[in-house]
């Protein structure tokens, strides 16, 4: 499989199961690439590994589901993996340089 294609259709995978529990084995395994070498290919193509991609888009999609649903905090962490509070609010401030209550309140 070509490597752009074998890309492509990784993040289409994770993209359709952002909210599951995805490891690289997942990703790896559906798109029929050992998960040593896709870890490496998409690591070289991408810049950042695939843990980072997924960890990066369920950020991302907190802070839009932050601002555009009335959910608690506390439920859109759990939504996208995070097991307590202050985890998830040490990751959202990391990425966004916001604690999930500023931009609830601030949108």
């Amino acid at each position: 499989m070509e490597w752009m294609k074998a890309i492509g259709e990784a993040v289409d995978y994770i993209e359709s199961h952002m909210t599951e529990d995805i490891t690289v084995d997942d990703v790896a395994n559906h798109v029929c690439i050992s998960t040593f070498y896709f870890q490496k290919g998409f690591s070289m193509l991408c810049g950042y590994s695939i843990m980072e991609y997924i960890r990066n888009r369920r950020l991302a999609l907190a802070g839009a589901e932050l601002t555009n649903s009335d959910a608690k905090i506390i439920d859109i962490a759990m939504m996208y993996g995070y097991d307590s509070p202050d985890s998830f609010t040490k990751a959202f401030t990391r990425f966004h340089g916001s604690t999930p209550s500023q931009v609830r309140k601030d949108k």
